[in-house]
């Protein structure tokens, strides 16, 4: 397998903030479209799968999303071209087989809500993480954040149920302006050991 260069790193890694204010450049369906084709590519246990999402764009849902939000979180997400709304399925394992078909996968999960609960939540975030670097890589920039209302947004934007919220990522052109200076980060040692 071959290695990015230097250039892809920066834009995945390095020279990637998390941004707090953004410019007036939208963001196109495509884009969101194309971040998601790379982000499914992602592994997940038993091939899951429990992402769900809703891309916040319009002024209506905008301002539904905005009754969700921290006050210190309204101006910034208002402010984004999209907010995306992270979400897992609680009930994945309905797809299994569609998308574990080798085995009977579903049964693994459908009667342990605690274990698919835990497997539904890991494996989102896991599949999110997977989406930040996806829209970095299709030239978005992205915030991610708590700082609201789950339970509010569930029922805004999940009213069935069908999916739970697990935090937000605002996306768009990224304003260098409203950048705070990067944190520190941890060394190998801090965080990692070689056994």
């Amino acid at each position: 397998m071959s290695k990015l260069d230097s250039a892809a790193l920066d834009l995945l890694f390095r020279d990637a903030r998390t941004q707090n204010g953004w410019t007036d450049e939208p963001v196109s369906d495509a884009e969101l479209a194309a971040a998601l084709d790379l982000a499914k590519m992602g592994p997940t246990a038993a091939n899951s799968q429990p992402l769900r999402l809703v891309f916040v764009r319009s002024a209506e849902a905008k301002q539904t999303l905005r009754a969700t939000l921290s006050p210190g979180n309204v101006d910034k997400t208002m402010a984004a071209p999209a907010t995306a709304i992270v979400a897992y399925d609680p009930k994945f394992y309905d797809l299994l087989p569609k998308l574990f078909p080798h085995t009977d996968a579903r049964s693994w999960f459908a009667g342990d809500p605690v274990g698919a609960e835990a497997t539904a939540r890991l494996n989102a975030t896991l599949q999110a993480g997977y989406l930040i670097l996806a829209l970095r890589a299709v030239g978005l920039d992205c915030g991610p954040m708590g700082g609201f209302d789950a339970a509010a947004a569930d029922a805004a934007f999940f009213p069935a149920g069908e999916a739970k919220s697990l935090f937000l990522i605002n996306i768009g052109h990224g304003d260098a302006t409203k950048l705070f200076p990067r944190s520190p980060r941890l060394d190998f040692a801090e965080m990692a050991k070689i056994v």
